[in-house]
């Protein structure tokens, strides 16, 4: 089991245990948090500038909030984050307080931070005739062609990645993912070929990453400098593929993994042991004043890389309003279909729940008081799955659900990997054709959407990866009572009556 499935299912059983049921409230005794812990005194562009030595962080230590600094001596950098239920009125998920401290961030609507107003909800009858969808699952992490999580194992010394950076760019503490980011140049992009060849496959909803763990923006966000109209391609790349699906008449979604970013990160903040930069700090400890007569002068580091923080500091106000910040962002410039997050439950406490209340009340309001919105997260509790669409990365279910639930899957790794593609045999490391059939067939008759990932290369070719995967196509509306071959794209048409 790889590193990323084993984080996910140790967030599954805490997601099973710890989640109240609606009009249910925590049971922790509450205790008094100390003064200014969860209060919104300054933006996180500013708590990022703030000197590593002086940055003031809260922490739950037996059962007391306490605030703490950072001790350089005895740092140690956090994983998936695994941060405990805190001792406050209403609860908290992911260390953050489910009350928010800043008024009216749900918008105007019926729609409230709160499971019980999201109970309301039921998902619309486009989801539940799309039935099949592709995704574009691409972020810088795809340059060095080398899969997913790239981004934080190249600064894990000992690991594959790591080998690989010190191999072709070389140590993390002279160039670092920052220096990847430009490298993504989507010189070969043609967004309107690729959206019409996925509809003829029978595809009706389209889906793009909007951010990762490691905090790049794929649109022309307002909240965070290191975007991609500013570094590596200098597009809009979420507004650019929502435009071609929609010239198609399909579905858009966007996909959110930033809120893992105070934890996921951390690693960039570390050094290596041994080896010729030895002690050297990786270039996650950077600044912005650093950055004079540097490519990316006028950026802060520690706006991607996220604050080098205590091991047990919970994530900063400043943190979950920017959070916040970002998704209400994308979902105001790009109005987005789906919003998918991909967190047990929604992410960060009140940040969260806002956003998810946010989302259903905006898209009430751009679409004529009709719901039209599916909000997709992980490890969903049966008494919430009415409350929002469960997803079940890479997974299935055992029987017909009642409500309309989604499982996503990946011809290869999530980002694009080289290896798979050069291993022997018809489909090299590739999830074989059958094998993709027999999923979205398991998924549809159980009431799912079924999501296929085709991870892209850093130029944007995926044209071989189509070739390789060898995925059903329709060119018809009417089911096929026979297995026929495409000659242009090499593709069965055998599962035409799943989709049609």
């Amino acid at each position: 089991m790889r590193r990323r499935e084993f984080c996910k299912l140790i967030a599954a059983a805490a997601a099973s245990a710890a989640v109240p049921a609606p009009g249910q409230t925590d049971e922790l005794a509450p205790s008094a948090p100390l003064d200014g812990f969860n209060t919104f005194t300054e933006d996180y562009a500013k708590f990022c500038a703030t000197p590593a030595d002086q940055r003031v962080f809260y922490a739950l230590q037996d059962g007391k909030f306490v605030k703490v600094k950072l001790d350089e001596k005895n740092w140690k950098p956090t994983a998936w984050g695994n941060a405990p239920a805190l001792p406050v009125p209403g609860g908290s998920w992911d260390g953050v307080p489910m009350n928010a401290p800043i008024p009216d961030l749900s918008g105007e609507g019926p729609y409230k931070p709160t499971w019980d107003s999201l109970m309301q909800y039921d998902a619309s009858e486009w989801y539940r005739d799309a039935k099949f969808g592709v995704w574009a699952h691409w972020s810088p992490q795809c340059v060095p062609e080398a899969g997913d999580w790239y981004a934080r194992n190249m600064y894990m010394e000992g690991s594959d990645e790591y080998r690989f950076q010190l191999a072709h760019y070389g140590s993390p503490s002279k160039f670092g993912y920052k220096d990847l980011c430009p490298q993504w140049t989507l010189l070969n992009w043609e967004p309107e070929e690729l959206i019409e060849r996925y509809k003829n496959a029978g595809a009706k909803l389209f889906i793009a990453l909007a951010n990762h763990h490691d905090g790049l923006d794929t649109w022309n966000s307002k909240h965070q400098p290191w975007n991609s109209v500013k570094i590596g391609p200098h597009r809009d790349v979420i507004g650019t593929w929502a435009a071609a699906a929609r010239k198609q008449d399909m579905r858009f979604g966007v996909t959110v993994h930033q809120a893992r970013n105070w934890w996921w990160f951390q690693t960039s903040h570390d050094a290596s042991k041994a080896g010729p930069s030895a002690g050297m700090p990786y270039d996650g400890d950077l600044t912005q004043a650093e950055g004079k007569n540097q490519w990316w002068e006028g950026f802060d580091p520690q706006r991607l890389y996220g604050p080098k923080h205590p091991f047990d500091a919970l994530p900063d106000i400043s943190y979950v309003k920017n959070f916040y910040d970002h998704t209400r962002d994308l979902i105001d410039q790009h109005d987005p279909d789906l919003l998918y997050f991909d967190n047990s439950l929604l992410p960060l406490g009140w940040g969260g729940m806002n956003i998810g209340a946010y989302f259903y009340n905006h898209n009430l309001k751009t679409h004529g008081g009709k719901m039209e919105a599916i909000l997709n997260v992980k490890q969903v509790p049966d008494r919430l799955a009415k409350a929002l669409v469960a997803d079940y990365e890479r997974g299935l279910t055992s029987q017909i659900m009642p409500y309309r639930w989604q499982s996503e899957t990946c011809i290869g790794d999530w980002h694009y990997e080289r290896s798979l593609f050069d291993q022997p045999g018809e489909y090299g490391g590739y999830l074989p054709p059958r094998d993709l059939i027999h999923w979205l067939i398991d998924t549809v008759s159980k009431n799912g959407t079924f999501i296929l990932n085709l991870p892209g290369k850093p130029d944007a070719r995926i044209t071989s990866s189509l070739s390789l995967c060898n995925w059903p196509i329709r060119d018809s509306g009417k089911p096929a009572n026979r297995v026929e071959r495409n000659t242009t794209l090499g593709l069965p048409r055998a599962f035409t009556a799943a989709i049609s």
